[in-house]
């Protein structure tokens, strides 16, 4: 009977991970596909694209599996459910969550250092007359990744001399070996009993540069989508009216310019270079106009418009939680700060001691089952929406150079295997977030405890009743079963440390971006879709 229990549990919640897994395909196809260029698409790029996108989502919907296994070995009343009540079984259903989290990771880590690179460089290869052939693309692109691949057997050979100060492992090669031997000890480390936690710090390294990114991208991005919700877009009438005017401003500058030769005498060089400009930006704003022409006709403005106070009811639910998140991680941060164990222990904190309002939440609605997963489900995938907001709106950075844009049907493959890159450092980084915005819930689910306190005995003999209490850091530890997660993130305290300072930054971040976004006016209903270095032929995708 707990075998089958048992059996019927794991399946509950490894099939709605199947669902969301299906879910998660679909969405990344029509969002590949509603970016990409046409002209420059090409299988294998889109394909990355797609599935590593995918990966991203996936690991992210990880978090909540984990939870909700935890939460459900027990009963409501605090005591394990029969197929629990096995210290071992418990363990082999938490490794395997364990393990799923490390393929993933692992899955991330070769697609960052190895497959999404070399994607990039085959694609960066082709040429317009398709002159080379597939396998010299792939020779000269596995040069490419060739580096990336000594940039990550670096990284984790100094996790592994890095972990050794903490756990000693073998005598490493002496200095007289060679190169390969080196290699080998590595590869013999990774699968030893010290290559799961080498792999957790390469990891954790890794996600350094996620939390670089959510502080970037996911920030604005949580001001950005619900304000542009809120403003709308500009009116299509006046702005095809405006570019009319514009037109007829610039043609008439033309005009003046012209008329300075018509007695044969050549225009100066200054003359030359603003009828070129002139030119220019008249060819943008006649292509300005075609689209604006076409966005009037188009459907999906009409029903859009129709959808306006809809747009509005969600834009200031989503600001709504944007600022319950950003109270809920100041007063996280303010918990750990006066009452953690100090910064040598990555300021870990045992149990809450001042009220978050996220994490009450949470376990308010652990009675009316699922409302609480639903709801750890939402707000991990507003984490990976809001980030992918800002990368859509600012591009792709690389300090203070914009490399690309992220438009629609103008997205260039490069610029999508980067947003996917971006997506998959910042899933890293999301677990310490969401730990961050509710440590209590994300520790421990919905688990309640039997609390055995004495009684007045009324029966002699018994001198005991019990109280049942949700799991916190003061229960009993065979009470209570920690999530893998969180396991996972306190591994290695001084990484704690550095996402604890990050996620002050990531606060002041977001309320930067929340004054640029207000101060912003409202988009164009063509935003994107006219650059000047775009060409006429790529119209095409628009009319067609």
């Amino acid at each position: 009977m707990a075998a089958e229990s048992l059996l019927t549990e794991s399946a509950l919640g490894w099939s709605i991970f199947a669902f969301v897994l299906l879910v998660i395909l679909a969405f990344c196809w029509v969002y590949i596909r509603k970016f990409q260029s046409r002209q420059e698409s090409e299988v294998v790029s889109t394909i990355t694209a797609i599935c590593a996108l995918a990966i991203a989502l996936i690991t992210s919907a990880l978090l909540p599996v984990d939870i909700f296994l935890v939460s459900f070995m027990k009963y409501p009343n605090g005591t394990y459910k029969e197929w629990a009540a096995n210290n071992e079984t418990r363990g082999q259903i938490e490794d395997t969550v364990l393990y799923g989290y490390y393929t993933l990771y692992s899955i991330i880590l070769f697609c960052v250092f190895l497959w999404i690179p070399f994607v990039y460089f085959y694609y960066e290869e082709r040429d317009d007359d398709n002159v080379n052939k597939c396998s010299v693309r792939m020779f000269k692109a596995q040069k490419h990744r060739l580096i990336n691949f000594l940039l990550f057997l670096l990284l984790l050979k100094y996790n592994i001399l890095s972990f050794r100060a903490f756990v000693p492992l073998q005598a490493p090669p002496g200095q007289n070996s060679t190169q390969w031997e080196k290699v080998q000890y590595l590869f013999e480390e990774l699968g030893s009993g010290h290559g799961l936690p080498a792999l957790s710090f390469s990891i954790s390294s890794l996600t350094l540069i996620g939390m670089l990114a959510v502080i970037t991208y996911t920030a604005y991005g949580m001001s950005v989508l619900p304000l542009n919700l809120i403003k709308g877009t500009r009116s299509v009438l006046y702005e095809r009216l405006e570019n009319t005017e514009d037109i007829e401003d610039v043609e008439h500058q033309i005009e003046k310019l012209k008329a300075k030769c018509k007695d044969g005498r050549p225009l100066s060089s200054r003359d030359r270079h603003n009828l070129q400009e002139l030119e220019g930006k008249l060819q943008v704003l006649r292509r300005r106009g075609r689209h604006l022409e076409i966005a009037e006709r188009n459907c999906c403005t009409k029903v859009g418009s129709a959808l306006r106070p809809f747009k509005i009811l969600l834009g200031v639910f989503f600001i709504l939680v944007a600022l319950l998140f950003t109270v809920a991680l100041f007063i996280s941060n303010l918990d750990k700060a006066f009452h953690s164990a100090g910064i040598s222990t990555g300021f870990i904190i045992f149990g809450t001691n001042l009220t978050n309002p996220l994490n009450e939440l949470l376990l308010a609605l652990q009675p009316v089952f699922p409302l609480d997963y639903i709801l750890i489900t939402i707000i991990t995938m507003y984490f990976v929406l809001t980030s992918m907001a800002g990368i859509r709106n600012m591009g792709i950075w690389f300090f203070w150079i914009r490399l690309y844009k992220i438009r629609p049907k103008r997205t260039r493959p490069q610029a999508l295997l980067f947003l996917c890159m971006i997506l998959l450092l910042i899933v890293l980084h999301t677990s310490y977030m969401i730990y961050s915005l509710a440590p209590q819930y994300v520790m421990y689910g919905s688990q309640k405890y039997l609390s055995h306190t004495p009684s007045v005995g009324l029966v002699p003999g018994n001198d005991t009743s019990g109280i049942t209490k949700i799991c916190d850091a003061d229960a009993p530890k065979d009470e209570c079963t920690v999530t893998r997660s969180y396991l996972f993130l306190h591994k290695f305290w001084f990484f704690s440390t550095i996402y604890y300072f990050g996620n002050w930054a990531f606060i002041g971040a977001f309320l930067i971006g929340l004054v640029v976004s207000c101060c912003r006016g409202k988009k164009s209903v063509i935003e994107g879709e006219v650059e000047a270095d775009d060409s006429d032929m790529s119209d095409d995708e628009y009319v067609h």
